[in-house]
């Protein structure tokens, strides 16, 4: 019998290149956003993620955001490379194993399946939800959040619907909105991996990896839970037709240096 996990990413800059919040803003024409989220987060008013969510009900310039605005903006995010293949992989891929592979985002919902869509079955994305008003088409309500503890709700309510123990889950992630269910899914005994090198998620992450390539998140996987050597790695990817031209691997210091130290003691001549 193979073994049964539940495999869960994050999707903004982590299955992709962009960001939700800016494709949209870009699309329409908007700008600011990056400082109309600082703002927020300086104020803590919102969940990490969160931020797009808030403005697109409160701030004047996304109240005129509708449903197909959101689908258009999903359409026009740039994907990672293999992300049908990495679902191929985890499903049927690697002997021993198999991987029930679900996609957990902040983003809207209308702009994750439009991004993903022929890719990622619908039925494994959660992602944020709106209610809409039936006339105007305006954003009304906000009936999930998956960002911040909200994706720890919505890993949890996964892998009590798969029966999955908690230390079978894997969570892929890039950014502080990933921090809390990280956390969760390590004091699970779960493995967690981080798909940027920004300090606050990497520092937290079991492992790390950076690439343009979603098939590269299979590398720890391999490693940490099949024990698979780096010779087997590459023979299983070029089975399904993918070759790894690179593959470097390094520790990383974060160091921070600060004037003033004090000066060593003199010592006393006799």
């Amino acid at each position: 019998m193979r073994k049964r996990y539940l495999f869960v990413s994050d999707f903004d800059q982590t299955l992709s290149f962009d960001d939700s919040g800016h494709t949209l803003s870009r699309m329409l024409g908007i700008d600011g956003f990056d400082a109309k989220v600082a703002g927020l987060s300086r104020l803590n008013l919102v969940q990490e993620g969160a931020e797009l969510t808030y403005l697109l009900r409160h701030d004047p310039e996304y109240r005129r955001v509708r449903r197909a605005d959101l689908s258009a903006a999903g359409a026009a995010i740039r994907l990672k490379a293999n992300i049908a293949l990495l679902a191929e992989c985890l499903a049927s891929g690697i002997e021993g194993f198999h991987f029930d592979f679900y996609v957990v985002s902040a983003a809207p919902e209308e702009v994750v399946h439009a991004a993903l869509r022929d890719l990622v079955p619908p039925d494994h994305i959660v992602a944020t939800r709106f209610g809409y008003d039936a006339v105007s088409g305006e954003i009304e309500s906000v009936e999930r959040v998956a960002a911040g503890y909200g994706k720890v709700t919505a890993v949890e309510e996964l892998r009590l619907a798969l029966n999955i123990p908690t230390d079978r889950v894997v969570y892929v992630g890039d950014g502080s909105s990933d921090l809390h269910v990280m956390l969760h899914v390590n004091r699970g005994d779960g493995l967690t991996i981080a798909a940027s090198e920004a300090r606050h998620i990497a520092q937290i992450a079991r492992r790390t990896v950076v690439s343009d390539d979603a098939l590269s998140v299979l590398v720890p996987v391999l490693e940490e839970l099949a024990g698979y050597p780096r010779a087997q790695i590459r023979r299983l990817l070029e089975r399904h037709g993918v070759t790894i031209q690179e593959w470097g691997r390094v520790r990383t210091d974060w160091l921070t240096f600060r004037d003033g130290a004090e000066p060593p003691p003199t010592e006393l001549s006799a």
